[in-house]
């Protein structure tokens, strides 16, 4: 079962995905996990990366195929994968098409994780995290015992930048910009499918896998 994950930034697609990958024990491929493992590794493909990264340059789209490509080819993956963040444009949807064909395969399902950008905004806005211990809150579903202090660990909890309304905002207009034409490409395809992100998280995965069952 090959599976792709889309919605917007904040929409609840890697939490799923990982639950998902749990579920059915096939692994969830992030791109930024592949990037990491090849960096610190030192592969050709992860020194290529690099070079890009550390210039604070976007990884080409050729090169991130040829990295998911290779990552796919692992015998884990021979039962079926996730994709989570990938593919982000329609230049990196067709390079997996064409890649996949070579291997002789096919996506099985391209799952949209459907949340309206007001949500999303209210969603990530709301988010807190602990930078020493790394937990993560929500004001409203997941509150500290105490207001802005850490459950765990007693550090005070921040907003990070990338969860303030505006930065969120902008997040979202690269993501219409860019990847929400893939939903039109995957349902050409034949393999879209749409669940409402709205819904309670444990909802969410009940529609997912009635949609993979």
């Amino acid at each position: 079962m090959k599976i792709i994950m889309l919605g917007a930034p904040g929409a609840g697609k890697g939490t799923q995905a990982k639950k998902i990958a749990e579920k059915y024990g096939i692994p969830h491929i992030s791109t930024g996990d592949i990037f990491r493992a090849n960096i610190k590794n030192e592969t050709e493909l992860g020194k290529k990366a690099k070079e890009y990264m550390d210039q604070g340059l976007l990884v080409p789209d050729e090169l991130t195929c040829d990295l998911v490509t290779d990552r796919i080819k692992n015998d884990d993956c021979k039962n079926g994968f996730i994709l989570d963040g990938f593919p982000r444009t329609i230049p990196q949807a067709e390079a997996l098409t064409k890649a996949l064909e070579k291997m002789g395969q096919k996506m099985d399902f391209a799952i949209d994780v459907d949340v309206p950008d007001s949500a999303i905004i209210e969603r990530m806005s709301g988010r807190r995290a602990c930078l020493k211990c790394g937990a993560t809150y929500h004001i409203v579903t997941i509150p500290p015992k105490q207001e802005g202090i850490c459950d765990n660990c007693g550090a005070e909890l921040v907003q990070r930048d990338d969860d303030k309304p505006e930065t969120v905002q902008k997040r979202l207009t690269v993501y219409h910009d860019q990847t929400q034409p893939l939903i039109d490409y995957y349902k050409n395809e034949g393999i879209l499918k749409t669940v409402d992100g709205t819904k309670d998280f444990e909802d969410v995965f009940t529609a997912i896998t009635e949609i993979l069952s």
